[in-house]
């Protein structure tokens, strides 16, 4: 969190003002109101101060000798310690320029001398409340951030440990699949294929989950070499044949191999991923699944379309968040088979590309992705 932590019982103040009768009744004033008053007569003993002790806010005079106040104002706003201490000017220039530049050098208020005592008090009081407001914010979005790893830390090792029984499942599945000609009946042989799909399904979450949790803390590294993105499409396709039923996918391979530097294994799940969700929403009866590439300024885009129900205007960004699918089921919304859209979308950008979904409710989807033909750019080689 960045600054001194608010002092709840006693706030405090710094003055700095080269007058010292300034200094005698603002202190008074002040220290009469319950705050924790200092003076400093120049700019340098101000920043001294301010080191020593960092104070709730302080109120600084513009025309000093030595260093004037936007010179104190700029080098407290330039030191990570001091720089959300609030600043607000006290001083006889009264132009709209001396505002104005008090303001742009990250000054909250400016104060004309000569000034109003109940004015002073005002704004004081107001300026403190605010600081404290503000690092009570920054204190529980900490705390929310500790909160969320300590979560992201229980989902991991849960889902880490479900990969050793899902293993033994699909082990036993083969087992069974292998001999399932001479042992069970066709309805049984049935109800082991679709036990085996199921099984597969929840390996490909749980990998899901485990690759964000690694892009999120940049520890997943891309493995680059050139891919051939109509092949991936190609494979994709065959490899949700079974899953078809219906529907009808069309694919007019471009005449010149459309290639791109990228991770392979990465990219050929972000295909799979909108592949599967195509099919999860497009009818079976009827339904339509178009695949296309186009190779454009240095870019390479492809495209998966499909005629389901399509998705609202504003749920086209929130479906790639990691947190939003359970906020589009409490809404009843159902956009995507789950965090596949969010690994898609963290696998496009660590390649320096761009995904997302055009689409009119009703009329079905295109959800696409573009990567750079040339790869990723130098030092984007880690999520």
């Amino acid at each position: 969190m960045t600054g001194p932590v608010y002092s709840q019982s006693t706030p405090s103040v710094l003055m700095v003002d080269d007058a010292p009768a300034n200094l005698e009744l603002l202190s008074g004033i002040l220290k009469g109101r319950g705050y924790k008053v200092r003076a400093a007569m120049s700019g340098e003993l101000a920043l001294q101060a301010v080191q020593s002790d960092p104070p709730d806010l302080i109120l600084l005079d513009i025309n000093m000798p030595g260093m004037d106040g936007y010179e104190v104002c700029a080098e407290l706003k330039s030191d990570k310690k001091s720089k959300g201490i609030p600043v607000v000017f006290l001083s006889a220039m009264n132009e709209t320029m001396d505002k104005v530049r008090a303001f742009g050098i990250g000054g909250v208020d400016y104060i004309t001398k000569p000034f109003q005592i109940e004015e002073v008090e005002a704004r004081v009081k107001t300026h403190l409340e605010l600081r404290r407001q503000r690092l009570e914010l920054l204190e529980n979005y900490d705390k929310l951030r500790e909160l969320e790893k300590l979560r992201d830390g229980l989902v991991h090792m849960i889902i880490h440990d479900l990969r050793s029984p899902l293993t033994v499942i699909t082990g036993y599945h083969e087992l069974i699949r292998q001999d399932k000609k001479n042992t069970l009946s066709a309805e049984s042989a049935g109800y082991i294929d679709e036990a085996e799909e199921a099984a597969e399904r929840i390996i490909k979450m749980v990998s899901d989950v485990l690759d964000i949790s690694k892009m999120d803390e940049g520890q997943m590294k891309l493995t680059v070499a050139e891919c051939d993105l109509s092949r991936l499409l190609e494979e994709g396709v065959l490899k949700f044949k079974s899953l078809l039923a219906g529907r009808e996918v069309r694919f007019i391979p471009p005449e010149s191999p459309a290639t791109a530097l990228a991770d392979r294994e990465l990219i050929s799940r972000v295909i799979q991923n909108l592949l599967a969700n195509a099919i999860k929403f497009a009818p079976e009866e009827g339904g339509l699944i178009q695949l296309d590439i186009e190779a454009a300024g240095g870019r390479v885009r492809v495209s998966v379309e499909d005629n389901g129900p399509g998705v609202a205007p504003a749920y086209r960004k929130k479906i790639f968040e990691k947190f939003a699918q359970g906020e589009l089921r409490a809404a009843q919304q159902r956009y995507s088979t789950g965090l596949g859209l969010t690994f898609c979308k963290l696998a496009v950008e660590a390649h320096g590309g761009s995904i997302g979904v055009d689409s009119k409710e009703g009329k079905g989807s295109t959800f696409w992705f573009e990567l750079p033909a040339n790869g990723p750019k130098p030092g984007r080689h880690a999520i």
